[in-house]
This record gives structure tokens, sequence and C-alpha cells, in this order.
């Protein structure tokens, strides 16, 4: 009973990636499938820092936030 419901949805899967391969990416582009760009090194570097910085700081701001109310 399970044998054409796979078959279909084997081959529905095979088609629906197809078709993102062939019209979504163009593959093998470094850095085309990320969220930011990467020729611009020091926009680049800011932003790193920024990410890095904010995650790193935040669990210390809070723990001074809580330490200081009275």
């Amino acid at each position: 009973m399970l044998g054409p419901i796979a078959r279909i949805s084997n081959q529905t899967g095979r088609n629906v990636m197809k078709n993102i391969v062939r019209n979504g990416s163009h593959g093998g582009v470094p850095g085309e499938n990320l969220p930011f760009q990467i020729h611009n090194r020091t926009r680049l570097t800011i932003n790193f820092f920024l990410f890095v910085g904010t995650g790193l700081t935040a669990p210390f701001l809070v723990m001074w936030h809580q330490l200081a109310k009275k």
C-alpha cells in the first residue's frame, strides 16, 4: 500500500529539487547563499564584531542590570 505513495512522493520531491536547482541557485560561487555580502572586507568585519559582540555582551548586561536593581 505504501509503495505507490512512496514512488509518487519520491518523484514529486525530485521534481521540486530539480526546479529549485535550475531556477534558484547558480552554485559554485563562494558566499552566494549567505545572508550578507562578503566582498566588502571592512563592512564584513564590522558586522562580525557587532553580531558576536552583541551575543557575548548581552548576558553580562542582563546580569549587571539584575544586580543593580534594588
